[in-house]
């Protein structure tokens, strides 16, 4: 989805930046995603490997240029350390519908971090980029998970059968949606 404004959103929030992803965040980044109660509840492999993180760090830092998706490294104001990220996976621009996904270090769980930043991207996705429906899933019995998306406005409205097959097994998808209208960001 490409916007008139090219500069990237950074966002800042009480406790947050969330601003683009640079390489040099592949270290830090690759540790949050090598911790196992992170990435069980996702798509993500169990253990990435460093051309894996590369990979998907070169991507996010991409993304926003593309105008296919948006990331941002979540990073604690206080602390300057990395906390996360968060992206839109991708952009429907035709429908106006993006689809957002997110890693928390469990150092930074159950503060209401999470719902910090979601809170951000998803106004930042209904007016900076345009978007009617943001949508997000998660697994069943994630429900930290589930708690974020229902603070920062998303409604679960149903789940989807064997949607997907990673990690040797198909998985259910607890969706979830948060519209332009329901909102008076």
């Amino acid at each position: 989805m490409r916007t008139a404004v090219r500069t990237f959103p950074t966002l800042s929030t009480e406790r947050l930046v969330l601003r683009a992803p640079l390489q040099e965040d592949a270290t830090a980044f690759g540790r949050i995603l090598s911790n196992p109660d992170v990435t069980c509840f996702s798509n993500w492999p169990t253990t990435p490997n460093k051309a894996h993180v590369e990979r998907v760090m070169k991507w996010m830092a991409k993304a926003f240029g593309s105008g296919k998706g948006c990331a941002w490294m979540i990073e604690d104001r206080e602390s300057k350390r990395l906390a996360g990220a968060i992206r839109y996976n991708h952009f429907e621009a035709k429908w106006k519908c993006g689809q957002i996904g997110y890693e928390l270090h469990p150092d930074f769980w159950g503060k209401g971090l999470m719902t910090e930043a979601a809170i951000a991207v998803a106004v930042c996705g209904h007016r900076f980029f345009g978007l009617n429906r943001i949508e997000a899933w998660t697994l069943p019995g994630n429900t930290g998970s589930d708690r974020v998306l229902e603070k920062s406005g998303f409604r679960y409205e149903g789940t989807l059968r064997q949607k997907a097959w990673f990690k040797g097994d198909f998985h259910d998808f607890r969706m979830f949606g948060r519209l332009a209208g329901d909102h008076a960001d």
